[in-house]
Parts: structure tokens; C-alpha cells; sequence
């Protein structure tokens, strides 16, 4: 491997969980899960440390389902103001050793040592140090895929650096074939349960046997993501460690699970007013308008899903929660097929720089820019929940619950 890149793929274990538990010693020996207001529908396990696991709690499933399995379970209310911290400490521990460090997630980094091995010794050497640094300095415990790019780095630490007991796996270049080729088709990296079903619906079971399929007919049935595919289950990847990979946005979007059913038009729209205005709000602080909105909404039964996700383009880019929000409503009204709504979501894409676009005859985006940047400064100087749009203290409103969260958790 000293031949060619050594990147790595750090991951910290049951992050959230684990957070609390160096933050809360006491609780130490004792089953912990991180969850949501078990009153709303964020009632869901969000993260669970392995001793709760041992118990059968798994992440995603509901509270009520976790504590009937363990009913001594210590639950502790999500941070993720403090979360949000203890991943910039580790990325900045990081930084210590490679200025070649990128957020892949909250709990999750790329890192590219290539340049470092002179200074640290060899690969395996380097991931101990700085796996016993963040652990001394934070109390996480990290576990290291390390290999010759960032997409079988990534498979080596999910199918079995998290499985040793020192939390490491080298995957050289010559044992891809080997180690990787022979797992479920369902273990390579990007494909979830939707894909392993196509490509199992082809005949498809292991990594190796997409390996090996002929490129032309995964082109010619999913085009270029046919190609990604291939790629990745032959071990290719040439993307590079980039620290400034999340600079450059290509959309800005949020989305909200909603507290119960919304069964109308009138109550869905309600946070679909406030979706719209918070992504509005971030176009403005980033200096960008959005061309193309996007809006989607899914049913709560996951099993038999519901609702849909369409866009359509504006007729001039704006960041105007009014403009933008006669889009949502029109894309809703046409493609809302009346079942019950649970999510919803909005997004901007094709985006350009607020600072230069052409006029139109009558415009008026300046007008309303400037009563929403008068409401984005008294939010900034006076907290999120310092002045509200009237609908938002009605019943299906949710800002007002949201404005003491990040990310829809408590902070």
C-alpha cells in the first residue's frame, strides 16, 4: 500500500450514545439509548450504546418498543448542539495528523494519510494513535476502515473494522477480490433495500457477481449510476479526500416529520408555509436563489408507502418565502393524492448568487428581500421563536415547537 493513497474511514461508535455516556460517567456500566420526545412522533431510538444492544435495542425502532425489551434503559433526550461540538473536536484531533480530513457525517470522516506515513509509520500505527487520541480526549471510541480510497475504505469499516475487537481493518488493493467479492450484495456501499431488490430481481447476490457483469448492461439500465455501481464493486473510486468538499451548495432543503396525521390541505400547508420559509431563510444567509423548488411528502405507514416528490422551475430565481411558496402549494395541490401526510419536505436547487440577476418588469423580490431580512435579523438577535407568521401558533403549526431544537432535536 505504500505505493499508492492510504485513506481511511474513521467512525465512531453509537456516536450519540456515546457522547452521553462520557458526558454522564454514572451511566457508564448501565444500558443507554439517545431518543426523541416519546409524546411525538420523534418519539424514535436514535442512537444506542452496545449495551443496550445486547438487549435487542436497535436504532430507528420506538421508544416504547426499546423499553419494552429493557424497561432499566437509561434514555436520554438528544443534544445535538453538543454533539455537533464533539464532532468538530474529533475532526480538529484529526487534523493533527492529515490537513487531508472530510466530514463525511456527524460521526463519520475521510481521511487521506498518504502524506503523513513518514511522520507516523505505517497505516495501521497512525489509526491506533489517533484512535486512542479522540478516545483520551472526548471518550468516543473510533473504529478504522483503512484502504487505497474512500469507497473501500468505507466497506472496510462497516463490514469489519467494526467487528474487531481493536476497531481496524486493512483492505489492500490486491484482496478486494477476496474479502469483499464473496459478501451480500446488500453490504456493498450505496446500495439500501431498494437496490439490493433490483439487483437481486437480476440475479444478483454478491458484490463479486456485479463485479463481474458486463458494463454495457448496467449502463443500459440505469445509465451513468449503472456505471457508479460497477465501479464500486470492482474497487474504484477516484474522488479525493477534500476538506472543502461541503463548501459549494447544490441545493438547500429541509424536511419535517409531522407530530400526527395531516388529513388536509389546509392543516399540510401550514408546515409546508414554514418548511419553505426557514429554506428561504437559509437561501438569504448563504447569498443564493434557488430556480427550482421541490416539494415532497410521504404517508406513515413505511411499508405501504405514500405521497410523492415532483419540482418544477420558477419563473425567475428567488429567495422570496412568498414566490417560493406559490410553487410548493401548486406542485402540492396537483400531486397530493388525498392519504394522509406524515412528512413533508421542501428543497431549492439551481441555485445563483443573490448579489447579481436579472431585473424583470415589476419585480418585486427587492420589496419583500427586505422584510425578510428585517424578520431574519430580529430572529438572529432575539432567538427563533421571537416572531412567528400568525398560522404557525395554530394547531398544525410546528415552528414554534422547533424553534428550541436543532436538527427537530432539543439542543
Amino acid at each position: 500500500m505504500k505505493s499508492e493513497r492510504v485513506v481511511m474511514l474513521a467512525d465512531c461508535q453509537s456516536f450519540y450514545a456515546s457522547v452521553e455516556k462520557a458526558d454522564h460517567p454514572q451511566h457508564k456500566d448501565r444500558p443507554l439509548i439517545v431518543a426523541g420526545d416519546p409524546e411525538r412522533r420523534s418519539g424514535i431510538v436514535l442512537a444506542a450504546c452496545p449495551l443496550a444492544k445486547q438487549y435487542g435495542v436497535t436504532t430507528a425502532e420506538t421508544l416504547g418498543t426499546a423499553l419494552a425489551k429493557y424497561p432499566d434503559l437509561v434514555v436520554m433526550r438528544p443534544r445535538m448542539e453538543r454533539y455537533i461540538s464533539v464532532s468538530m473536536q474529533i475532526t480538529n484531533i484529526m487534523k493533527q495528523f492529515t490537513d487531508l480530513v472530510e466530514p463525511y457525517s456527524i460521526d463519520e470522516q475521510h481521511l487521506d494519510v498518504t502524506g503523513s506515513l513518514s511522520l507516523f509509520g505505517e497505516p495501521k500505527r497512525l489509526a491506533l494513535m489517533i484512535q486512542e487520541k479522540i478516545r483520551r480526549e472526548t471518550g468516543i471510541y473510533s473504529r478504522f476502515g483503512i484502504s487505497y480510497n474512500k469507497a473501500v475504505s468505507k466497506m472496510a469499516c462497516d463490514n469489519f473494522a467494526k467487528k474487531n475487537a481493536n476497531g481496524l481493518y486493512v483492505l489492500p488493493r490486491e484482496a478486494v477480490s477476496k474479502v469483499l467479492w464473496p459478501l451480500p450484495i446488500r453490504q456493498m456501499f450505496m446500495v439500501g433495500s431498494r437496490m439490493e431488490r433490483h439487483l437481486l430481481r437480476m440475479g444478483i447476490r454478491t458484490i463479486g457477481e456485479l463485479a463481474n457483469l458486463p458494463l454495457a448492461r448496467l449502463r443500459q439500465r440505469w445509465g451513468v449510476n449503472g456505471e457508479v455501481l460497477w465501479r464500486l464493486a470492482n474497487g474504484i473510486d477516484d474522488s479525493p479526500v477534500d476538506p472543502n468538499s461541503h463548501q459549494g451548495e447544490k441545493s438547500i432543503g429541509h424536511e419535517m416529520t409531522l407530530p400526527r396525521d395531516y388529513y388536509s390541505l389546509e392543516e399540510t400547508a401550514v408546515p409546508l408555509l414554514e418548511l419553505t420559509e426557514l429554506v428561504c431563510r437559509r437561501c438569504r444567509e448563504k447569498g443564493y436563489m434557488g430556480g427550482v423548488v421541490s416539494v415532497g411528502c410521504r404517508g406513515a405507514d413505511f411499508d405501504h408507502p405514500t405521497g410523492f416528490y415532483r419540482q418544477m422551475k420558477l419563473p425567475d430565481p428567488t429567495n422570496v418565502t412568498k414566490q417560493v411558496y406559490d410553487g410548493v402549494m401548486r406542485l402540492f395541490r396537483r400531486h397530493w393524492d388525498g392519504q394522509p401526510v406524515r412528512k413533508v419536505g421542501v428543497t431549492l436547487t439551481g441555485l445563483v448568487r443573490d448579489d447579481e440577476y436579472q431585473l424583470t418588469l415589476f419585480d418585486e423580490r427587492p420589496r419583500y428581500q427586505a422584510l425578510e431580512r428585517a424578520t431574519d435579523e430580529i430572529k438572529r438577535r432575539f432567538g427563533e421563536s421571537a416572531i412567528f407568521r400568525a398560522v404557525s401558533l395554530t394547531g398544525a403549526g410546528q415552528a414554534r415547537d422547533r424553534a428550541g431544537k436543532i436538527g427537530g432535536h432539543y439542543r
